[in-house]
């Protein structure tokens, strides 16, 4: 039987789910027990990596310019990180960060490999490789954003407009996911589709991922 693409992002998805033990940070925000400064953190990261994840999406757009359901694809997950850059602000300033302390802070590299990766991908990967890698780690991404949003409003005393960035990336993306559904299956009809590699890109990016909240967990 054919395999198709559904099956194929379902499947990989299952494979590259984190073990529960690779984030110790988000269980503690979830308890109330993650100190303030580690969530100020959190939101100096992200102000670095949200605007580099949109720019490498365009970037794989582009590359994606012969393969039409790609290119919608990487297209739209660029307008999502330009949305959720818009919503950053508020959380970061809950967390006590303005201008002057965003500007002088130093990013930690354990935390920047992440974007590093999506970075390379955006240079080296093959366009559905890397859409099956992204959307197989965005199902973990989506899970840890819903539980601390929920968090910062029962432990934090945060408000909707604070919590407005991690509520756009826990709801639900049908859309989104139907689009990377026809890319993958674009490709596979194609003969376009490395599954092995894109296995490999998307290990590699629930590494980095597991390694930017453990890096927060424990700065030093």
């Amino acid at each position: 039987m054919t395999r198709t693409a559904r099956d194929l992002l379902k499947t990989i998805t299952a494979e590259l789910a984190p073990d529960p033990r690779s984030n110790p940070l988000v269980p503690l925000i979830a308890a109330g027990r993650a100190d303030r400064e580690v969530l100020a953190a959190l939101a100096l990261e992200q102000m670095r990596v949200i605007p580099a994840d949109r720019r490498a999406f365009l970037h794989l757009a582009v590359r994606s310019s012969a393969e039409p359901e790609a290119d919608a694809y990487f297209t739209a997950l660029a307008d999502g990180e330009a949305i959720a850059q818009r919503r950053l602000p508020a959380f970061a300033a809950a967390c006590g960060v303005d201008e002057t302390r965003a500007a002088a802070y130093t990013s930690l590299p354990g935390c920047q490999a992440y974007p590093a990766y999506v970075a390379w991908l955006a240079l080296n990967a093959a366009p559905a490789d890397a859409v099956l890698a992204v959307t197989a780690n965005f199902s973990a991404w989506g899970g840890y954003c819903a539980t601390i949003a929920g968090a910062l409003r029962t432990h934090y005393g945060f408000d909707d407009e604070a919590c407005a960035f991690f509520d756009f990336f826990a709801e639900p993306a049908p859309a989104l996911d139907r689009t990377a559904e026809r890319a993958v299956q674009a490709a596979l009809d194609g003969g376009r589709l490395d599954e092995n590699r894109a296995r490999d890109h998307g290990h590699l990016l629930q590494s980095y991922e597991a390694l930017f909240w453990r890096t927060l967990e424990r700065p030093a």
